[in-house]
């Protein structure tokens, strides 16, 4: 199906929207490109470190995987067809692009993967693309954005900016104005989950309690968004008219169908980032725990000849004071 013509008459109406008709591939060539591309990288970051005998976690490669795999589902199917014709469809691809697809990439640790795989370049010839990613990384500018105080804002933003102003209908009225809100949701859920997530390197690495602190930050926001929709008594944006949409459809009820998902979304990646999290963060404690074992193997070699000195001349006391007696 060609997606140029958006608004033209010569687009076939569509049919009702059912999970069977949101999942027949349709070809979005940008996306499609995209995904192929990230997939590619990754594969080709994993087997460099094989080649150089370096095991790359199998979860972290199948976490990637899922994660390109959600993009193309919401992009590629007929989701993003009915994304142009419902609220409801638009707002799943929403969630998926800016809560889940951020949340399995980030656990690929695609960062991490890329300086180790990147050779240094040699010595001499200016910086290659490893000592670029390694300048990116400590760079004012990713330090701001990747801060707390700056996803924040921007997560919770991305969703009423979008809808309760015209910007939705302005930029859905051009094909890039698509491809960039959907790239958008995706750069900004990526932004968020980044700090929180923490797999990889990155400038802002809040403890574990902060970290949780800043997941529920973000949510009420939106639990509030999904609930401000569904109770909405008008059409919030124009895009949605009817013309496009399936024959019947209601299009107010659509629209708090769409602020019901939003709602209800939230509870999925909040329940995989704490799922996560506590891994991770006993993870962090196991290890932590061996290194005090460690540590008190070594002192406590030490305390215990210290104390069995202590013992022989206590020993050895008792016994001038039996001789003595």
């Amino acid at each position: 199906m060609d997606h140029s013509g958006m608004h033209h008459g010569g687009m076939e109406p569509l049919g009702p929207f059912t999970p069977g008709s949101a999942l027949v591939w349709s070809t979005d060539w940008p996306f499609l490109i995209g995904c192929l591309l990230a997939l590619a990288l990754y594969g080709a970051g994993v087997v460099r470190l094989a080649r150089r005998g370096d095991r790359w976690p199998v979860g972290r490669t199948l976490a990637w995987v899922l994660g390109v795999g959600t993009v193309l589902l919401v992009t590629n199917t007929g989701l993003n067809d009915y994304g142009m014709a419902l609220f409801s469809a638009h707002m799943i691809q929403h969630m998926v692009l800016s809560m889940l697809s951020p949340i399995l990439l980030l656990l690929g640790a695609p960062i991490t993967l890329a300086l180790r795989s990147l050779r240094p370049a040699p010595k001499g010839s200016g910086r290659g693309p490893r000592e670029l990613l390694v300048a990116v990384l400590h760079s004012r500018y990713v330090r701001i954005v990747s801060h707390p105080a700056a996803t924040i804002p921007l997560f919770v933003a991305s969703l009423y900016a979008l809808y309760f102003t015209p910007l939705f209908d302005f930029l859905m009225q051009y094909r890039i104005g698509h491809i960039g809100m959907m790239v958008h949701f995706l750069a900004v859920g990526m932004l968020f989950f980044w700090p929180i997530m923490g797999v990889d390197p990155g400038p802002n690495r809040p403890g574990y309690v902060m970290r949780i602190i800043e997941l529920f930050m973000g949510m009420p926001f939106h639990a509030f968004f999904g609930v401000a929709v569904m109770m909405a008594t008008h059409p919030l944006v124009k895009t949605f008219d009817g013309a496009m949409a399936p024959p019947g459809t209601d299009l107010l009820n659509d629209q708090k169908i769409a602020g019901g998902i939003t709602w209800a979304f939230g509870e999925i990646p909040t329940a995989i980032v704490l799922i996560a999290l506590t891994l991770q963060w006993a993870k962090s404690e196991e290890r932590q725990a061996r290194r005090r074992d460690r540590k008190a193997d070594r002192d406590g070699d030490a305390e215990l000849a210290a104390y069995n000195a202590y013992l022989a001349s206590l020993d050895k006391r008792g016994q001038r004071a039996a001789e003595a007696g």
